[in-house]
């Protein structure tokens, strides 16, 4: 593997973490170093860090917390 893509690597904990446990991406890298931006996007899918999974977050947390107001509710009017 080129030395700057491996340093590139080695700097952000997360794209180490994730080359370790998606050892194909090793050898892909490898081959097409071109290919560093979909790694880290493949990896950004794999943590959960895009957009859309950060809003289904939000929108999980938010269901949840509008359910618990709901029992709170129903419990202060019983």
């Amino acid at each position: 593997m080129r030395q700057e893509v491996l340093q590139y690597i080695h700097s952000k904990n997360e794209l180490r973490q994730f080359i370790r446990e998606q050892p194909y991406w090793y050898r892909k890298l490898s081959r097409e170093p071109e290919s560093l931006q979909q790694f880290e996007i493949a990896s950004l899918h794999y943590f959960k860090r895009t957009i859309p999974h950060q809003v289904e977050k939000f929108s999980n947390g938010l269901q949840m917390a509008s359910m618990m107001m709901g029992m709170l509710q129903s419990l202060k009017a019983n």
